[in-house]
């Protein structure tokens, strides 16, 4: 297995991390690595907000917060709204069934079930604490470029990731974040024409969580290809 395929083959969501830091001169590299990816006509939609240190955790603590204050009364998930529709309005199969799969999963791996909810609460706050790495950084788009733009923004992703696991860091893509977008744009000081397209947790994984163990199932080629002959 060569380099590259063995970055891609080892990059996963790791939803745990150790507190060992990354430099700023590796995070810059890493940026300017991903921004490689084409773009259609060189548009180059991606802009970059890294949060370390305090920073990071004042607003870790603004969105745990407001995820707390929705447990306990419902009705205030009215005031958070993404900015996009990451997931269809309405589930089907066999897209309904991964996601299932993938979410019972990592549960079932955690020992929480369908009753557990307050477990469930708490697993997926984490989220909002970009599950404890060092460095969070949240992605933004123009709002008004055009749906390719966003394909050109999923490559600048990727390669962001792949480049980090070719520094042995690791990274979470995490579109929990954009249900709070209104938290978090106006405390980056990102302009009002910008849209939160996802956060990222970037660092070290820790290989002695069990929750980096899980690692999720792929279809094979030979499901999702049709050869024209």
């Amino acid at each position: 297995m060569n380099s590259v395929d063995k970055a891609i083959e080892s990059r996963m969501s790791v939803r745990a991390f150790t507190k060992e830091p990354v430099s700023r001169e590796i995070i810059l590299n890493l940026l300017d690595l991903s921004a490689r990816a084409p773009s259609g006509t060189n548009t180059q939609p991606w802009k970059a907000y890294v949060l370390e240190g305090e920073k990071l955790q004042q607003l870790c603590n603004l969105v745990c917060a407001a995820y707390d204050s929705i447990a306990q009364n419902p009705e205030l998930e009215k005031e958070y709204q993404a900015g996009y529709d990451y997931y269809p309005t309405k589930w089907f199969s066999p897209y309904i069934d991964r996601r299932r799969e993938n979410g019972w999963g990592l549960y079932g791996l955690l020992g929480i079930t369908k009753v557990d909810k307050d477990k469930m609460h708490a697993q997926h706050r984490k989220n909002f604490e970009f599950f404890g790495a060092p460095v969070g950084i949240f992605f933004t788009i123009d709002k008004e470029l055009g749906r390719g733009s966003m394909l050109d923004y999923g490559m600048f992703l990727q390669n962001f990731m792949i480049a980090a696991r070719g520094k042995n860091l690791d990274t979470c893509p995490q579109a929990a974040w954009n249900t709070f977008s209104k938290i978090i744009l106006p405390f980056i000081g990102a302009q009002d024409n910008e849209m939160l397209v996802c956060g990222m947790a970037l660092g070290h994984a820790d290989k002695e969580d069990i929750v980096n163990t899980f690692r999720t199932p792929r279809v094979s080629a030979e499901e999702f290809t049709t050869w024209i002959k």
